[in-house]
């Protein structure tokens, strides 16, 4: 539950998983759940029938292992040089015709903006709207931005054939 809430509510697509921190250590998570079914210890813990004590501590439990998960995430995406990869890569794809020559302009402002309206981007490459059209569809295609429609916004993606490429340490980096 906890989970899915993060997950909508964050909107990292996934890249942040409370489930993952979790599970690096299920027999804590477990004995801390267990213990917060257990009755009250004394007058001192809490109000109700269930120990407040136990769910405090699986509170600051819990907290752990989403500050370590962030943590982890923070240092397998490198979110400094993150940019500078994908910049750095897409002049690698234009150069071998993988991807129209105006592709890390409309690319950059995405990276700056968050998403990028379909309209803007003949502004962004500097040509006509099926120039912008031709360089948005190849960026679509190769997975590199997505879209919810046809009219909807662009953001960025993460593709798993540039993963290696934009997150270098994402497999080695992995960790149960």
């Amino acid at each position: 539950m906890s989970h899915a809430t993060l997950l909508e509510a964050l909107n990292t697509g996934a890249t942040l998983s409370v489930a993952r921190g979790l599970a690096r250590n299920v027999s804590a998570c477990k004995g801390y759940l267990a213990a917060c079914d257990m009755a009250r210890r004394n007058d001192l813990d809490g109000r109700g029938n269930l120990s407040a004590e136990a769910l405090a501590e699986f509170t600051r439990f819990f907290l752990a292992a989403c500050l370590d998960q962030v943590t982890f995430m923070e240092e397998l995406m490198q979110p400094d040089s993150l940019r500078t990869r994908i910049v750095l890569c897409t002049e690698e794809e234009i150069r071998l015709n993988r991807l129209p020559t105006k592709s890390g302009a409309v690319l950059e402002a995405i990276l700056c903006r968050g998403e990028l309206a379909r309209g803007d981007a003949a502004g962004i490459v500097g040509a006509g709207e099926r120039q912008a059209r031709r360089v948005v569809s190849a960026l679509i295609e190769r997975g590199v931005v997505t879209s919810a429609s046809t009219c909807a916004s662009l953001r960025l993606a993460f593709p798993a054939a540039l993963a290696s490429h934009w997150m270098p340490g994402l497999f080695q980096g992995l960790r149960a």
